[in-house]
């Protein structure tokens, strides 16, 4: 959820608070496993567009200059499920589980669709009160950055080290991960890094290619990575085993296992299919609560 305006306690990071109150199990697993590469756990989930495509219709009624898109729901969904599923919103770094500051979402936007094209980093900041309108303005804002001749501030960080020679450069980067343990790096390096976000969201339906695994990594924050794949008609099978051709759309959820029980992961699925299937929902404040049991 929002970050509240809480004393800092020793052992808190400057983005997320130290979690005192674990069992065992949750304590115990990251002294064991402590790298977040070696615990994804991945999660696959298929989607009918049925209600997402007349929502859309709905929203673009009067919208030319910046429509609706189902990228624009699905993260709106993601944040939703996020803020109302608190776990997912937690870190594991140097060994020690951490609730995030706020929530947040990061995406790679393409300048320009061509194998020539540079990359640009998107980074949204998520309150409480944000609904599916003021976050597709938000995305609006970050795209329109992203195409401009302007540099996000993590890539024009990263560019730095390229600049130096390469003995230089890997001891400096080997200094960074050091201060990326302990929650040291100044902003000005991960302002916009997706891999200090809650959840980073590639589009590979929006350049034709189909949902699948994405890793997750060891440096930064990220626990949560979600692939968007392209669509396509898909059975939809009733619960007397008739089923219909529908338009449909994949999703591959990477996440780290050691943040909550698999009853939490499931029941968090749940949620965010649930918001797709109902986008209706999405219009209302990310932290009101959502019946879907």
């Amino acid at each position: 959820m929002e970050g509240k305006k809480t004393k800092r306690r020793l052992g808190d990071r400057k983005d997320g608070a130290l979690v005192r109150d674990l069992d065992a199990m949750h304590f115990v697993t990251p002294l064991l496993y402590p790298n977040r590469c070696d615990n994804e756990a991945y999660i696959s989930e298929r989607v009918d567009l049925t209600a997402i495509n007349a929502f859309l219709a709905r929203k673009n009624a009067g919208e030319t200059e910046f429509p609706y898109t189902m990228f624009h729901v699905i993260l709106a969904a993601l944040v939703k499920t996020i803020t109302l599923r608190p776990k997912l919103n937690r870190f594991i770094q140097n060994k020690n589980m951490y609730q995030r500051n706020e929530v947040s979402a990061s995406f790679v936007v393409k300048k320009q669709f061509s194998d020539r094209g540079e990359e640009a980093l998107a980074f949204i900041h998520a309150k409480d009160s944000d609904t599916v309108d003021t976050i597709h303005e938000n995305i609006r804002g970050q795209v329109m950055f992203c195409r401009s001749e302007q540099k996000d501030r993590s890539t024009d960080s990263m560019e730095f080290f390229t600049k130096l020679p390469r003995f230089v450069s890997k001891t400096a980067v080997h200094f960074v991960t050091f201060l990326d343990r302990h929650g040291w790096v100044p902003n000005v390096f991960i302002a916009t890094d997706p891999y200090y976000a809650s959840v980073v969201i590639s589009n590979l339906g929006s350049i034709k290619l189909h949902s699948g695994y994405h890793h997750l990594t060891n440096w930064g924050t990220c626990s949560l990575f979600c692939i968007i794949g392209e669509k396509g008609m898909n059975p939809v099978y009733a619960p007397d085993g008739s089923f219909e051709m529908k338009e449909t759309l994949d999703l591959g959820l990477t996440i780290d296992e050691r943040l909550a029980d698999g009853y939490y992961y499931s029941k968090s699925v749940r949620l965010l299919k649930h918001l797709l299937e109902h986008p209706e929902l999405l219009e209302k404040p990310m932290n009101e609560e959502v019946d879907y049991e």
